[in-house]
């Protein structure tokens, strides 16, 4: 496999950050002729689309027929969950608080593994969650003001967290399948289950205006499936820690882009609760990496105490 060059790949991660800062926007835009249930709908019918034609060319594997109803789940909580929530809650918030709120998605990977997965949490990634549920109510506080937070607009963590389901259960599948696959059968199944938004949105679809339907058309084809490619693509040649790193600028540019296109006005407050949310986050990955390197770091120590330095030179040699 050739390595792209440092250039290359700067260029793909930032047309990823792009692709998903973009959509609270477009999702905000789409609303106005759309109702939630409707918009993912059409969103994802166009990522359908798109999808299928990339599939035709590069050529996608057939899933197990085993594995056929956890590829369904990852539709629901990939798509079907996640949107209808996003699209819900972001018509109580603005696009701005929308794009923290939805990064606290591994906040809730921290609950699932302690709740549901059984394993041990340490105190710091406990103390982590809580100061990210505090950026969290700091953002609602900025948004809306104390005395006018919508309980509605917490449907957005309701998406963060459908979002960390999907990549629990993603990381179980993901060596079975390539990356294209697994994003071809989460959309083509998620878009499957948005079936029942169906009544209504060709009627919808011919009274929007075109500015409303081009945003759609956009959120269908760059966040919906181009990102999703072009991520699995920085994957194969960046270690996933080293990556992540970049999905901390999605909220800053999407609160770039809310200003510009839609003349978001940007509360101090909100800026400051996704400051408090994505430092928590990054603490949690950081605590990961430190903890790899302490085990790796044990791991040579046991083998140098057993070998000797010699011995531990003849393994790395291959002799």
């Amino acid at each position: 496999m050739n390595t792209p060059s440092p250039v290359k790949l700067t260029l793909v991660i930032a047309s990823v950050i792009l692709c998903w800062a973009f959509s609270p926007t477009g999702v905000h835009i789409g609303l106005h002729s759309y109702n939630p249930g409707q918009l993912a709908l059409l969103r994802f019918l166009i990522a359908s689309v798109f999808m299928g034609g990339v599939a035709l060319v590069m050529g996608i594997g057939r899933p197990c027929l085993r594995d056929v109803p956890w590829l369904l789940v990852l539709g629901f909580f990939g798509v079907f969950l996640h949107h209808m929530s996003l699209n819900a809650g972001q018509q109580w918030v603005t696009a701005a608080a929308s794009s923290v709120l939805a990064q606290s998605a591994p906040l809730f990977s921290v609950l699932i593994a302690s709740f549901c997965l059984k394993e041990r949490v340490s105190a710091w990634r406990w103390s982590c969650v809580l100061v990210g549920l505090l950026g969290v109510l700091v953002v609602m506080w900025g948004d809306q003001g104390v005395g006018d937070i919508d309980p509605h607009g917490l449907l957005i963590l309701l998406a963060a967290f459908s979002w960390s389901v999907y990549f629990a259960i993603q990381k179980h599948y993901a060596h079975r399948y390539s990356p294209l696959t697994m994003a071809c059968y989460m959309v083509w199944s998620g878009t499957l289950m948005l079936g029942v938004n169906l009544p209504g949105l060709p009627a919808a679809v011919a009274q929007a205006p075109l500015a409303d339907n081009l945003a759609v058309l956009a959120l269908g084809i760059f966040p919906s499936a181009l990102a999703y490619l072009a991520w699995g693509y920085v994957l194969k040649h960046v270690e996933v820690s080293r990556a992540t790193v970049a999905m901390y600028l999605i909220p800053p540019v999407a609160m770039v882009i809310a200003a510009t296109l839609l003349g978001e006005h940007i509360a101090l407050q909100v800026v400051l609760g996704g400051v408090i949310v994505l430092t928590s986050v990054a603490a949690i990955s950081l605590e990961r990496r430190w903890r790899s390197v302490v085990q790796a770091e044990r791991t040579q120590a046991v083998t140098v105490g057993v070998l000797g330095d010699e011995g531990v030179a003849k393994v790395h040699s291959g002799r």
